[in-house]
């Protein structure tokens, strides 16, 4: 497969490392972490200015190769992060173009890349843990609607999100994964009750919530009653598949970072260190032509990602992980200072083996439809 770049790709990275250049310095400050509404405020901004600047669709519509340098060029710059947009851009927005109809394609998608509307994604549940299918939020047919009732946990955004992409049971007599139906629910309907959930970094981007008869339109059902298990597979194929690829990059620039911070500490005398340093640089390098591939198939097979995103999920997990351990070890006692760089980051590495499809169900996934082992029983 050859995924060097054509001259065209190598224009488009210089007129956007040109761009980033000049429209970088003329952004606001960042708000304090804790300011979800400014937050949400900046992010949407940012989207925004990708948009007028032709940039917006760049996640959906451009060549993987221009879509892995548009990740390496923003990050390398200190380009603002997706942030609120995560789960609209990464997440509901490819499953809506890949299974949406037209009118839902119409509807949902401009407003996403013009930086209008945030997405969180209503997925897990108190009681479910990480088996997805045994969720219990359920739905009937009333008319026009869907009535819903239950509760989601590690929403995310969902306290400044004005879409939900919501996993239901509308049939709860059908086997665990044919009952499930995916819905776009409008997060001011009434019934809707969001209650922040505050994490070990001290952030508050998850929230719990309460559905009490909450009315959907029908309309806003992606995929057929019934099928949301298979429509829920192509967001989480998008999650696990394409959803991190800018992190990689961030990871590379870290652990740059972590090297010359050891040599001006004295850390970098240590040769077990030196080696931690060493595998890991060659790690992420091997994540990053993962990421490649992985993307080239996905455009290749239509532009949804296949189980080989569960592969990178699977190690960019306990590779970060990693990183910010290896961060610890440089820092010393200075580990223990949240106000230090890496400290707060070191403990939100922590959840990645359980967000996205905990690293159990990644194994069990590149088991199964990557080596062709037979399910357990």
């Amino acid at each position: 497969m050859d995924l060097s770049c054509t001259p065209e790709e190598e224009e488009f990275r210089a007129r956007l490392r040109e761009w980033l250049a000049k429209v970088l310095p003329t952004l606001p400050a960042r708000p304090s972490p804790d300011d979800w509404p400014g937050r949400r405020a900046y992010d949407l901004g940012w989207q925004r200015t990708l948009h007028d600047a032709g940039y917006a669709d760049v996640h959906w519509g451009a060549s993987p190769t221009t879509r892995l340098i548009f990740l390496e060029e923003t990050e390398r710059a200190g380009a603002p992060y997706v942030g609120a947009n995560f789960v609209g851009l990464l997440h509901a927005g490819p499953t809506i173009a890949a299974e949406g109809t037209p009118a839902q394609r119409a509807r949902w998608l401009p407003p996403i890349l013009r930086g209008d509307e945030v997405w969180c994604q209503g997925f897990s549940e108190p009681d479910a843990g990480s088996d997805l299918a045994a969720l219990r939020t359920r739905a009937w047919r009333d008319g026009d609607d869907y009535v819903v009732s239950g509760s989601k946990i590690w929403t995310s955004h969902a306290e400044v999100a004005d879409w939900c992409e919501l996993l239901v049971r509308t049939d709860p007599q059908a086997p665990r994964h044919r009952g499930i139906t995916w819905l776009a629910m409008p997060m001011d309907a009434d019934g809707v009750t969001v209650r922040p959930l505050r994490t070990l970094a001290g952030s508050a981007e998850f929230a719990e919530v309460f559905l009490d008869e909450v009315r959907v339109p029908a309309a806003n059902r992606v995929g057929e009653e019934n099928d949301g298990w298979r429509v829920t597979l192509v967001t989480l194929s998008f999650e696990r598949g394409t959803a991190f690829v800018g992190e990689v990059v961030a990871c590379r620039r870290v652990l740059g970072e972590l090297a010359r911070a050891a040599r001006d500490n004295g850390r970098w005398d240590d040769p077990v260190l030196r080696r931690r340093i060493g595998r890991l640089a060659a790690e992420f390098r091997a994540l990053w032509r993962l990421t490649q591939w992985n993307v080239s198939e996905a455009e290749a097979s239509g532009g949804v990602p296949g189980a080989g995103g569960s592969v990178f999920k699977l190690r960019y997990s306990h590779a970060r992980q990693e990183l910010y351990d290896t961060a610890a070890d440089v820092l010393g006692p200075d580990g223990l200072d949240l106000d230090r760089p890496w400290v707060l980051e070191r403990l939100s590495s922590l959840s990645y083996t359980i967000a996205a499809g905990t690293s159990q169900i990644q194994r069990d996934i590149v088991a199964e439809r990557v080596l062709g082992l037979p399910k357990g029983r």
